[in-house]
């Protein structure tokens, strides 16, 4: 369990809240919703699933290798 005010904790939230912003980039109606915003305070999902979108294979790697750390090394 990983506590949020952790480092380990805050790159988990940054990692899940990029995944989640591209896969709801690809949900036609939640695209229009959420996403439409490209500044301020929505303007934080449309970044991030740009972020994800662009850098997949960083990202998933990034996934990949946070979760071996809070598997097996934590």
């Amino acid at each position: 369990m990983t506590n949020v005010y952790s480092f380990d904790g805050i790159l988990v939230f940054g990692l899940l809240f990029i995944c989640t912003c591209a896969y709801l980039k690809k949900v036609p109606r939640l695209n229009s919703w959420l996403l439409s915003e490209k500044k301020g305070v929505w303007g934080v999902f449309y970044k991030a699933a740009v972020i994800g979108s662009r850098l997949h294979i960083a990202v998933a790697g990034s996934c990949m290798c946070m979760g071996f750390y809070l598997i097996f090394l934590k």
